[in-house]
């Protein structure tokens, strides 16, 4: 459902909107009772079989964007309840920050195989020959499947030459890479946290809008609004996000507008990042550490510690673009506070970590920045548009979209090291990621640079983004191309990297 705007959207966008207007306007906060009937105004459902499950719904997803738990459906509690202590200008998150909000879940059936209508109870039936448990039989001209003895293995998918047989699965278990959805005992989804690597995937594939993360967009309108010195880092991806008249000079410019003292882009951090990374492939590899695993996705990264721990030692110790951004905005900034600003959900775990220093004081995706936008009634059609090709590179900038990690590391190797042969493997989707770790875990990986994404296309495929991959894809594109210097090598920040 990525990149169409459906009802769930609306919502999710009304959300944010109405939670930073909330915040901009300050008083009392209890006013957030009213917000449910703001969004589902009336008396007739329009989602749901009851305008008042549709308005409980949309209470915990309030709660969930002001950083606060969900209440739990069998006790009483006010969507405000915890609201006034939450207004403030720095929270740090209580796990989980992925959230089923369980009333809203429809519990879809786990995976399984059913025969369609198009079954034409053909004289082969492969179907039959291929089950390995005797699951298919055909009855009465059709095929049928018993549901007690079948495997899920989906051969007798595969082989129907009419493609009779259906595999049907929950949206959100079909999109999470790990495995991390399962079933509460009344055969809801409930998220495996010792599994779940924050990706987010699922809250964007569930169609009923039961998932939802938690955010800090309460937290940082009410530092905007009481003036605190606030730099804005942007993703390499952050490119075509907000609409056509939104150039990247112009959402600088809309940042500086909300309050935001500078605006930097995290493209710089990626430069370092891959001048690092590239100096490490060169000089780095040994019999203890064979290949290089990149580290900018943190949902990669974590998926390699938690299910390939044997991995672990190979991935690239180098900071995140984000981090590294970080630390170069507080050399410059000392009594700044950092926001990130990017597209996935993982980020903001990642910059409450400990055992790496991030320097970011708040998290927030391009959806929640809209809302921002949406609040303060920004036009970015209003601002100028400011050019500075100079601050990033090509290959930075390229961090947003798949395969361009590798290809920034490759192309700084290239340059510095021509004689030096580059073996790179890329994987985008934690499933297709967790197939190439298997070859490298195999010992079929040796010398590589392994560029793992947790998201479909890259970054501009995040949970948080807001245009179509495909399209995102070819805006980060053109705009990297537009950059002053192709590789990292020519970044003005190198030799500036922060300690």
């Amino acid at each position: 459902m990525k990149g169409i705007y459906t009802p769930v959207t609306k919502i999710r966008r009304q959300v944010f909107q109405e939670i930073a207007k909330l915040a901009f306007e300050g008083g009392d906060y209890h006013r957030i009772e009213e917000l449910p009937f703001k969004i589902i105004p009336g008396e007739v459902a329009s989602y749901r079989d009851s305008v008042f499950k549709e308005r409980a719904i949309v209470g915990e997803r309030l709660r969930l964007a002001c950083g606060l738990d969900v209440r739990p459906a069998d006790k009483h509690a006010p969507v405000s309840d915890g609201v006034n202590e939450a207004a403030i200008d720095r929270l740090n998150y209580e796990p989980p920050l992925v959230n089923v909000i369980p009333f809203a879940c429809e519990a879809c059936p786990p995976k399984q195989y059913f025969v369609s209508d198009n079954c034409r109870g053909c004289l082969a039936h492969p179907c039959v020959s291929v089950c390995p448990v005797k699951a298919v039989s055909m009855k009465d001209g059709h095929s049928f499947i018993d549901k007690e003895k079948c495997l899920k293995c989906g051969r007798c998918h595969d082989v129907c030459p009419y493609h009779a047989i259906v595999q049907f699965d929950r949206p959100c278990a079909a999109s999470c890479g790990v495995d991390a959805i399962e079933s509460d005992y009344l055969g809801r989804a409930k998220i495996n946290q010792d599994k779940c690597v924050a990706c987010g995937q699922c809250l964007v594939n569930c169609p009923f809008a039961a998932i939802a993360d938690k955010s800090q967009i309460f937290q940082l309108v009410h530092a905007l609004r009481e003036g605190e010195e606030l730099i804005a880092e942007i993703a390499p991806s952050f490119v075509g996000q907000f609409g056509p008249l939104a150039t990247p000079g112009r959402v600088k410019e809309a940042l500086k507008a909300l309050g935001f003292k500078e605006v930097y882009e995290v493209a710089i951090g990626a430069d370092l990042g891959a001048l690092a990374e590239a100096e490490h492939y060169a000089h780095g590899l040994s019999d203890e550490h064979p290949m290089m695993l990149t580290s900018c996705c943190p949902s990669w990264s974590v998926t390699v510690k938690k299910f390939f721990p044997q991995l672990e030692p190979c991935i690239s110790t180098e900071l995140t673009p984000m981090v590294a951004t970080a630390r170069i905005v507080k050399q410059e900034h000392p009594n700044a506070r950092v926001v990130f600003i990017g597209p996935c959900a993982s980020k903001k775990l990642e910059a409450m970590r400990r055992t790496v220093r991030s320097d970011v004081d708040f998290v927030i995706t391009y959806e929640e920045l809209m809302g921002i936008f949406a609040a303060k009634e920004i036009e970015f059609g209003e601002y100028e548009d400011v050019s500075d090709a100079a601050e990033a590179t090509a290959g930075g900038r390229g961090y947003g979209v798949a395969g361009g990690v590798a290809s920034a590391i490759s192309a700084v190797i290239k340059e510095k090291y021509p004689d030096l042969e580059v073996k790179m493997d890329r994987a985008e989707g934690l499933r297709e990621c967790r197939k190439m770790l298997q070859l490298a875990k195999a010992g079929r990986r040796k010398g590589y640079i392994l560029e793992g994404m947790a998201c479909p296309g890259g970054c501009v495929g995040g949970a948080g983004t807001l245009e179509p991959i495909t399209k995102a894809a070819g805006e980060v594109n053109k705009f990297a191309k537009a950059s002053a210097e192709a590789t990292a090598v020519g970044s003005p920040f190198a030799g500036k990297e922060a300690e």
